[in-house]
């Protein structure tokens, strides 16, 4: 059976889903979040799919780790992982995040509304995709485009 699960999370934070392979991958998904963005409030669940089959987790902020752990027992899917971030963009940390030995894979990383798909098999459940954010309602022109570029210099992602 397919399913559709939306991810929970504040409107005022991000979140990196991925899928890796190792019970390790708690520790080092933290270590970088804290030495990508000092002062970054997250929250980490990892699913094991072997083994004590536990939700691990990390983070330093209650209400974020509260929100990965809930989101990633909702998902019910095996070696995924969830952080959920204030004070920061996937974008201060993906790549770390790409690099770390054990993820595998991201499946998303935004601040939009996200729905997981997921396939409800015999062991558990696989992600198929994700839906992030809303469907385009247009072609940018010169105005939007404009606009675009300011946005990039003002917020400091561009020169």
């Amino acid at each position: 059976m397919i399913k559709e699960i939306n991810i929970d999370k504040p409107e005022d934070s991000n979140v990196i889903l991925g899928y890796s392979h190792f019970i390790k991958t708690v520790e080092d998904l933290s270590e970088i979040v804290v030495t990508s963005v000092p002062g970054c409030k997250f929250g980490l669940a990892f699913s094991e799919a072997s083994g004590e089959r536990l939700v691990r987790f990390d983070g330093n902020d209650k209400e974020l780790i509260d929100m990965a752990i809930k989101n990633i027992i909702n998902l019910k899917s095996g070696h995924t992982f969830i952080i959920i971030i204030r004070n920061a963009y996937p974008i201060n940390m993906l790549n770390a995040i790409k690099m770390c030995q054990e993820v595998g894979s991201i499946f998303a990383a935004t601040a939009n509304p996200l729905s997981v798909i997921v396939y409800e098999g015999n062991n558990g459940n696989g992600i198929l995709g994700v839906i992030d954010g809303f469907s385009p309602l247009g072609i940018e022109d010169e105005t939007a485009k404009e606009k675009r570029k300011k946005l990039l210099r003002d917020i400091g992602y561009k020169s």
